[in-house]
């Protein structure tokens, strides 16, 4: 029987105060919610291209106070420097490697004929130019695989998907995989357009004649960025009085280079120690922007205090001779090995919770966002190998709770740029680079961070430590790793 069923005549008035405190402290508890979470996820940024992470020329106002108010790493990575097998890692928490997923996944337009075949390929692929025979990339992430919506929906969650996918055809689009929502994710690697209707009607394809999936042309010329930014705070709006994970998936900063003129045109004549382009410079800001209407819309509607923002890339920066950005301090760009292709902008913020203006220079990486958010939400891990670790112990501490993990690991078992297939292992300062051709790279990230001066002929032991230590991770996970070719003809 519950206490208000008794007349309170019955008891005395010290014993009516008590019952009262008791029974506003059941009515606070019964109002806490579990936390909210948006992961605002850019496509192609740069380490370099946030002022707080220190460009001296685009302009990220709304971004930089999640550093200030939340926890900046320095140290943050892509699970991968190409887009596809970092975003099935942030889906799952697991590396690449382990998903098989190991290289961007090519659209149906990109197929010719083939369209969406009965399964994923198996066959290894080479040529006789070549030393190495490779796995074949599939062009779908399994659907036997547990998605962050997927674990997060049975708990009462609301999920929403805005943005780019690109983990496979139709059947394996975000509503597929789990998602109540889904604007604009599809198998697009990027969009025909960044300008409303965001198609190009002359494309020979019909996917890109008709424009992004669920994201059709509603006010000519308007800005795809603000576009995604809008449909998110439609979607917080929605969901304010439900507990919810939204992912911001931008189509931003990838190319093609598109931006609003007259924004643009305020970069014109302006240029920065190594950043210039302002075009470039337009579209990041686009991403300021709705990170800002994000923030404003989380405030208005009084839930900041309990909502997480993580803020990240799928990979490093387009970095070509300085065009459209620039990585360094940071050698190389995108699709390549050095920390210029896999080390991302990594912001969380949770106000009361993490403390604000936090710097924190351990090694993170895209596999740890799914375990976070799931020990934010008090959800246990799903009963599979999660390669991630939770990041919550060492956000609430400011930085002070060690991570127990010694080692990152990386995974391209493809030919895209010489030397060839190459793995990566980084174990404390160490950075050791295998290329499967043979050649090794070895390098102290402490000391130089640029990856100028190659350790591994005078380091030989440590060469073959990491080298031992990878190979036996990559076998134990699974991995599928390049073979000879039987056919190579030497030339």
């Amino acid at each position: 029987m519950h206490l208000h069923s008794f007349p309170l005549s019955l008891f005395r008035p010290g014993a009516i105060a008590l019952i009262s405190c008791f029974s506003l402290s059941l009515v606070g508890h019964a109002k806490e919610k579990s936390p909210n979470f948006i992961l605002i996820f850019v496509d192609d940024m740069g380490w370099m291209d946030l002022t707080c992470q220190g460009s001296d020329f685009y302009k990220t106002p709304s971004i930089d106070r999640l550093a200030r108010e939340g926890m900046r790493f320095t140290n943050g990575y892509a699970a991968c420097a190409v887009c596809s097998p970092t975003r099935a890692a942030v889906q799952t928490g697991r590396y690449p490697h382990r998903l098989g997923v190991t290289d961007w996944i090519r659209s149906l337009f990109q197929r010719g004929n083939l369209g969406t075949p009965e399964k994923n390929p198996t066959e290894y692929v080479g040529g006789k130019n070549r030393k190495l025979l490779c796995p074949p990339n599939p062009f779908w992430m399994d659907s036997s695989e547990i998605t962050i919506a997927e674990a997060l929906s049975p708990k009462g969650y609301q999920t929403g998907y805005i943005g780019k996918w690109h983990l496979g055809d139709e059947a394996w689009y975000p509503e597929n995989q789990g998602y109540t929502a889904n604007f604009g994710g599809c198998d697009y690697g990027q969009p025909p357009s960044y300008f409303d209707p965001y198609n190009n009607p002359k494309h020979r394809h019909s996917t890109i004649r008709a424009g992004i999936h669920k994201l059709p042309g509603r006010k000519k010329g308007e800005y795809l960025t603000h576009r995604e930014g809008d449909e998110a705070v439609g979607l917080i709006r929605k969901w304010k009085d439900q507990p919810f994970f939204l992912q911001v998936a931008h189509y931003a900063v990838h190319t093609p280079i598109q931006s609003i003129k007259e924004v643009a045109d305020k970069y014109e004549g302006k240029e920065g120690k190594t950043q210039k382009n302002k075009s470039y410079a337009a579209m990041v800001e686009s991403v300021d922007d709705s990170t800002r209407d994000i923030r404003a819309v989380l405030k208005e509607l009084k839930i900041d205090d309990r909502t997480m923002i993580i803020f990240t890339s799928d990979n490093g920066g387009l970095d070509r001779n300085n065009n459209p950005t620039d990585n360094a301090p940071l050698r190389s760009g995108k699709g390549y090995c050095y920390e210029g292709g896999i080390r991302v902008p990594f912001l969380v913020r949770w106000p009361g919770k993490v403390p604000s203006g936090k710097v924190s220079d351990t090694p993170v990486c895209s596999v740890d966002l799914f375990p976070t958010i799931l020990a934010a939400a008090g959800i246990d891990l799903p009963k599979r190998p999660i390669d991630g670790l939770s990041l919550e112990e060492h956000l609430l501490s400011g930085g002070k709770k060690k991570l127990a993990r010694n080692d990152l690991h990386w995974h391209f078992p493809h030919y895209r740029h010489a030397p060839g297939p190459y793995s990566i292992i980084r174990r404390d300062k160490w950075k050791l680079i295998k290329f499967w051709e043979g050649i090794y790279e070895l390098y102290d990230l402490e000391k130089d961070l640029g990856e100028t001066k190659n350790l591994a002929e005078s380091m030989p032991d440590k060469v073959r430590e990491l080298d031992a230590a990878l190979l036996k991770r990559l076998k134990a996970d699974g991995a599928k790793l390049p073979k000879p070719n039987p056919e190579y003809s030497g030339k």
